[in-house]
């Protein structure tokens, strides 16, 4: 269902929804306690924590009378894709090629638009941060904590290089530089061309944490730009890791640990001057790229990133609620919680749509105009956790099973 009212904040629930959420949200992200020492985050099993109950169960599908089809234009098979453990890998588009990787090792190349193969390598490492591409280079981080530099063109092993801690997100590179964030809270820069390290950002590491980090991201000035766990945006110059500025996107309030978790996972999105954040019990804001100068923000909790398009921002909240804002203004164009609690993906703009996916391998599209569901499809029965990707008219679909495939819609 749809609505024009505004949606209240983690922070503005009752007591009693407020804990359901946030330990719902703690389950589905496999949250770990990253700053005790040898605790192996990979090794957790968080569907064990609670016995049998669901805290939150998740709201059963309606039937829709469907206005749009996604038409499957292709598959492939990408190894294990993520694993048995917590993974958010996904899929890079670079050009007219799309590369992905799987939690068992495997890279591979397809053409974006009719899914050849043009090349796979297989990696004797567990993949658990990527994909990055771009300037010739495919990019993955591992569960080892090295980062993973292979040629575009034919997929052999440029470089591998350690770093301090495991790689939950896509290294990204302008061709100068590889930027990587790792669990520990540190961005570290690597030489693109061998992998060398020269320069390493570090900030606070709190006590409590989600599993999973938001990827650096380059912008105008020459400038990088990192959220971190402690729910600040931080931007250091790409040549030497010089501090630039610094901003809260959110501050950890309450008593106990789980009150305090505010970590920025969601993917930066870079608009113009601007860059747009969000914070897990925190806040959505636009700051400007050079100087970290709040320019719009509200009140929300969203551990993913946020998306653009028909002048409105769109954001999934941490329980599942789809949300329309006006750009640079806090009115809500619209609401949809018809996928409460279904643990729904990061929103995608493809065409006239949003599209977002859930747990049960759903992808669900949504009008930018009004947010009704007007089209669905199924992806992968293993369901989708990893962000999707556009472009050229192609909505790429990632499953937790590995299935890759690209669906245009009609």
């Amino acid at each position: 269902m749809t609505s024009s009212k505004h949606s209240l904040a983690s922070s503005q629930l009752n007591p009693s929804n407020r804990l359901a959420a946030r330990w719902s949200v703690l389950l589905l992200l496999a949250a770990s306690l990253t700053n005790c020492a040898g605790f192996d985050t990979g090794k957790l099993n968080p569907s064990n924590w609670f016995g049998d109950d669901e805290v939150n169960p998740p709201t059963e599908l309606i039937r829709i009378d469907a206005e749009v089809s996604l038409r499957r234009e292709w598959d492939a098979s990408v190894g294990n894709g993520q694993g048995k453990i917590f993974n958010l890998i996904t899929p890079a588009l670079d050009g007219a090629r799309l590369f992905a990787a799987s939690a068992d090792g495997t890279v591979a190349a397809y053409s974006a638009n009719d899914g050849a193969l043009l090349w796979r390598e297989r990696l004797d490492e567990t993949i658990t941060g990527g994909v990055g591409a771009g300037y010739g280079l495919v990019l993955v981080g591992t569960e080892a904590a090295e980062v993973v530099a292979l040629d575009q063109e034919t997929g052999a092993l440029l470089w591998a290089m350690p770093v301090s801690s495991e790689v939950l997100s896509a290294p990204k590179t302008n061709g100068d530089i590889v930027v990587v964030q790792t669990v520990d809270e540190k961005l570290v820069a690597l030489e693109a061309t061998n992998g060398e390290q020269r320069w390493t950002y570090e900030t606070t590491l709190p006590a409590l944490t989600l599993r999973g980090t938001s990827s650096p991201v380059f912008a105008s000035g020459g400038k990088v730009l990192a959220g971190f766990s402690n729910g600040t945006l931080v931007a250091v110059e790409a040549n030497d890791g010089v501090w630039s500025w610094e901003e809260r996107v959110a501050v950890p309030e309450g008593q106990y640990d789980i009150d305090r978790v505010i970590d920025i996972d969601g993917q930066l999105l870079v608009d113009g001057s601007r860059v747009l954040a969000s914070s897990y019990q925190g806040n959505l804001m636009a700051l400007d790229v050079n100087t970290g100068r709040i320019v719009w923000g509200r009140e929300a909790s969203s551990y993913h990133g946020i998306e653009r398009g028909f002048g409105n921002l769109y954001y999934v909240d941490d329980e599942g609620i789809i949300t329309a804002v006006r750009d640079n203004s806090d009115d809500v164009v619209w609401e949809n919680s018809d996928l409460k609690f279904r643990s729904v993906s990061a929103p995608r703009a493809v065409g006239n749509y949003i599209a977002v996916t859930d747990f049960e391998g759903y992808v669900h599209l949504l009008s930018q105009i009004d947010g009704r569901i007007v089209g669905r499809t199924r992806a992968d029965s293993d369901g989708v956790r990893a962000a999707m990707i556009s472009g050229g008219g192609l909505l790429y679909v990632y499953g937790n099973s590995g299935k890759l495939s690209a669906f245009r819609p009609n």
